[in-house]
């Protein structure tokens, strides 16, 4: 392995044990902060700082940190200087974009906050976009759409590039081309020790696989570059059922998905959606099921032929299917776009049997009284199951589907919502895969649940990295080992 083993003397300070801290104390003085502030360009708060709540906040509300201090970073220097900062004064260090994903409070820890670096170039001879840590996916697929181009984005587009192709990236070009993490040329990362690394398949490459995948273990990802695909327009959208079409539509699901090629990339989600304004009129307070689907051959013809045998398989709520540009994929999912607190849980599945259909009908039908949101299904194989052509750490290539699950992360529910989740993909248990995409797992009982999410010997191997890198587990939050 090529990575080098820290000298006893580069070691740093032993890392406080975060859970006694008192974050209204901080461990360390207002002169400390003060030389912080002299140091990076952008602005920082400590514990009790007017604006720290603001600077910390999360897009999923359920999770509130209370860092003890804050940078919010304007450029690789700022972080490479925060990060040997917070190491001086035995701090733990976590990262936030756009705050979608977080797994928990960051209590006691510096938290650095990217979203000001907000750099993004497009190499269209090359196909490749350069991309800093604070961007969006919709600045890249807005951008890329010029050249007849596109990333590899998820379901939404006001998620941050960078968290979510570190953790795989499944988006509804995946079936076609692969995770968005086997398309990653380059990384630019600060470790544990300050430095700022240049990664690549020629440039540390042991460790180049390990980001790929290995989430934010290994230090705090500064800019990233991304091959970017031919797709000029897709045929895409979504259908909304009936309810007390909820069956139907589900066994319907089973039977077409595995039919379909490699262009086609599909979910079926269920959906108890609120009695709120801005849900539409026929949605509104309604059990519906959605199916999404998105097609990226050629012709509009075969595009439409394919969704053929979905489109009267229940009643029609409301649903656009039809061509759409590369940078309007928004409309397959149609995700929420405003902040909200939501619990989240998934797992992959190596079949959809008529039995797990049903099993699941039992648990999450329209006759079922359960705080949940939404429970999605969604087909993987063709790219998605075939190896990088730069190997990475990415889990989950041997699965069929990937099921999601999301509850509203409100205190009033906190002791049921997890029971609940984890009880409906309890279900589907005798169909569960081994493995986990990493984006999907949500909350976890601990290391060894991450762990466990990565096929035999990919997490011996990621462990072995972090040993080197991070031997002091300066980056402990989030999906970590």
């Amino acid at each position: 392995m090529s990575l080098p083993t820290p000298r006893e003397s580069d070691r740093p300070v032993v890392l406080r044990d975060l859970s006694a801290v008192d974050t209204l104390v901080p461990p360390f003085s207002a002169l400390a902060v003060e030389a912080l502030r002299s140091q990076v360009h952008g602005p920082v708060y400590a514990a009790g700082d007017d604006g720290m709540a603001a600077e910390v906040a999360t897009w999923n509300v359920a999770v509130q940190h209370t860092p003890a201090i804050a940078v919010g970073a304007t450029c690789a220097a700022d972080v490479a200087a925060a990060v040997s900062w917070a190491v001086a004064h035995g701090l733990g260090v976590a990262v936030q974009a756009t705050g979608h994903g977080p797994v928990r409070n960051a209590d006691g820890a510096m938290m650095i906050t990217t979203r000001r670096m907000q750099g993004v170039s497009i190499d269209p001879e090359r196909r490749v976009a350069r991309v800093q840590a604070g961007v969006k996916w919709q600045r890249v697929m807005d951008a890329a759409a010029e050249f007849g181009l596109a990333g590899l984005c998820g379901s939404s587009s006001d998620v941050g590039v960078v968290g979510y192709t570190l953790g795989g990236g499944l988006g509804s070009l995946g079936r076609h081309y692969g995770f968005a993490a086997d398309h990653v040329r380059s990384i630019e990362l600060v470790t544990a020790d300050g430095r700022q690394r240049t990664l690549s398949a020629d440039s540390e490459p042991e460790l180049f696989w390990a980001v790929r995948g290995g989430e934010g273990n290994f230090g705090v990802v500064t800019a990233i570059e991304i091959e970017l695909v031919p797709v000029g327009g897709l045929y895409a959208g979504g259908i909304f059922f009936a309810g007390e079409d909820m069956a139907a539509v589900l066994h319907a699901f089973r039977r077409w998905a595995p039919t379909l090629p490699e262009e086609v990339g599909t979910s079926v989600a269920v959906l108890r959606m609120p009695d709120e304004e801005f849900v539409p009129p026929p949605l509104r307070g309604q059990t519906a099921v959605h199916l999404r689907y998105s097609y990226s051959g050629t012709y509009v013809s075969e595009g439409e032929r394919l969704l053929a045998p979905m489109r009267d398989a229940g009643r029609v709520l409301l649903g656009f299917v039809g061509p759409i540009r590369s940078d309007e994929t928004d409309s397959i999912h149609m995700d929420p776009v405003d902040p909200l607190p939501a619990y989240e849980k998934g797992q992959l599945l190596t079949d959809l049997t008529e039995e797990g259909v049903d099993a699941l009908l039992a648990a999450v039908g329209p006759e079922q009284d359960i705080p949940l949101m939404m429970v999605e299904i969604r087909l993987l194989g063709g790219a998605l199951g075939r190896p990088a052509k730069v190997p990475n750490a990415v889990p989950g290539r041997s699965a069929r589907y990937a099921v999601n699950a999301i509850a509203p992360g409100v205190p009033e529910l906190a002791h049921v919502v997890p029971v609940v989740v984890r009880g409906v993909l309890g279900t589907l248990a005798p169909w569960r895969s081994p493995e986990t995409l990493i984006n999907f797992l949500g909350d976890v009982s601990g290391p060894d649940e991450v762990a466990a999410a990565y096929p035999p010997g990919v997490f011996e191997r990621l462990a072995e990295v972090k040993a080197a890198v991070d031997p002091r587990r300066v980056f402990s939050f989030g999906h970590a080992f």
